[in-house]
C-alpha cells in the first residue's frame, strides 16, 4: 500500500498544506467543521480541483483520474443505491469495471463474510439499520481492492454506543488489509481510539501532526487546546496499590481508583469527554463517583463545556449538545 504525500497543497479551502501519510498507517484528520478536512479527502481523491502535488509512492497521480488512483472512498451520506440490495450495491464497482461474474460473486462474498453481513444479502437498505448501512458502505468502499481508503466521518449519525464498537470494528479489518487509511472525524476521543497519528486540520492548515499524547498533552497553540478541551491534571497526594493492576489515589479529598502496575502516581490526566455526568445518582458501585456543582456552563460549537465543583477541585467536563438539552 502506497505511502501518501501532499506537497504544497491549495485550492478554495486548503492552504500550503503538506502532510505525509505512511505505509499501512491510520492517519486521523481532526479538526471543525469547516476546517477542510473532507477537502484533503476529496483532494487526495482527486475529485477537486488544486494546486501543488499528490504523491502516492514518490509518483505524482496529480493527471491521473479518480477511477485510476486506486482509492476507495465511504462518504459521510454513504450514498449506497436505494435500488440495489446489499450484495448488488457491493458488486457495483466491480460491474462498473467489467469484472468476470465470478470473480465478482467470489469477491462480494468474501466482502460480506468479512463484514458479517452474509443474512443481510437480498435486503434493500430502506430495510438497514444505520450500522448495517455503515458496512454495506465500507465493503463496497473495499470492493475494487483500492490501495487507499478514505472515510468521511462515517461514524457521525450512528448511536454513541454502537458507534464504539464499530471503531474497534472498522480499526481491526483495517489492520487485518494492511490498507493507508486516512479517516475523517471532528470528535477528539474517536480521534484517540483509532488512530495511530492525528493530524489537527484548522482553517485549511495542518496546524499539529503527532501520536494522542503528543496532542493532547503539548498542544502547539490555542486553537488547539480550545477545540480540543484541555485535559484535567490532577495532583496526587497519595497512591495505594489495591493489586490486580489496580491503584487507589487521592486527589484534593477525593479517592479515585485508576489502572496502574508499579510505583507511585503523582498526577493523573483525565480528558473532558471521559466526565460523565447525571442528575440522579447512577445505580452501580459509587467507585469514582463523585457529587459536585456545576459552576459554569460554555457552549462551544457542537459541544457544551462545563465546570463542576467537587470539594477542592474544579473539573472540565465535555457533554453533547443533545445530551446537555435533554438533561435540561
Amino acid at each position: 500500500m502506497p505511502v501518501i504525500e501532499l506537497k504544497g497543497v491549495s485550492n478554495f479551502i486548503l492552504d500550503n498544506v503538506n502532510l505525509k501519510i505512511m505505509d499501512k498507517e491510520f492517519l486521523v484528520l481532526l479538526g471543525p467543521t469547516g476546517a477542510g478536512k473532507t477537502t484533503i479527502l476529496n483532494t487526495t481523491a482527486g475529485l477537486v480541483p488544486y494546486q501543488g502535488s499528490v504523491l502516492f509512492d514518490g509518483r505524482p497521480v496529480d493527471t491521473i483520474p479518480t477511477d485510476q488512483r486506486g482509492v476507495g472512498y465511504l462518504f459521510q451520506s454513504l450514498a449506497l443505491f436505494p435500488h440495489l440490495d446489499v450484495a448488488s450495491n457491493i458488486a457495483y464497482s466491480l460491474k462498473v469495471k467489467e469484472y468476470p461474474p465470478q470473480v465478482v460473486k467470489e469477491k462480494v462474498n468474501e466482502l460480506l463474510k468479512l463484514m458479517k453481513i452474509e443474512h443481510l444479502t437480498r435486503r434493500y437498505p430502506k430495510n438497514l439499520s444505520g450500522g448495517e448501512k455503515q458496512r454495506v458502505a465500507l465493503a463496497r468502499a473495499l470492493a475494487s481492492s483500492p490501495r487507499v481508503l478514505l472515510l468521511d466521518e462515517p461514524l457521525a449519525s450512528i448511536d454513541m454506543r454502537f458507534s464504539k464498537y464499530l471503531r474497534m470494528e472498522f480499526r481491526h479489518i483495517q489492520k487485518q488489509l494492511g490498507i493507508t487509511t486516512i479517516y475523517v472525524t471532528h470528535d477528539f476521543s474517536e480521534a484517540e481510539e483509532m488512530g495511530e497519528r492525528i493530524a489537527v486540520v484548522y482553517n485549511g492548515k495542518i496546524e499539529q501532526i503527532g501520536r494522542y499524547d503528543d496532542i493532547f498533552f503539548s498542544p502547539r497553540n490555542e486553537r488547539i487546546s480550545d477545540f480540543i478541551g484541555e485535559p484535567n491534571i490532577l495532583y496526587c497526594e497519595y497512591s495505594k496499590a489495591l493489586g490486580d493492576g489496580l491503584m487507589e489515589v487521592g486527589i484534593g479529598g477525593i479517592p479515585l481508583v485508576i489502572p496502574h502496575e508499579g510505583d507511585e502516581v503523582k498526577k493523573i490526566a483525565i480528558h473532558p469527554g471521559h466526565i460523565h455526568v447525571y442528575k440522579d445518582k447512577p445505580p452501580g458501585p459509587g467507585i469514582n463517583r463523585l457529587k459536585g456543582v456545576i459552576v459554569e456552563i460554555t457552549p462551544v460549537a457542537f459541544m457544551v463545556r462545563i465546570k463542576v465543583k467537587i470539594r477542592n477541585n474544579i473539573l472540565l467536563v465535555e457533554l453533547s449538545r443533545d445530551i446537555f438539552e435533554d438533561m435540561d
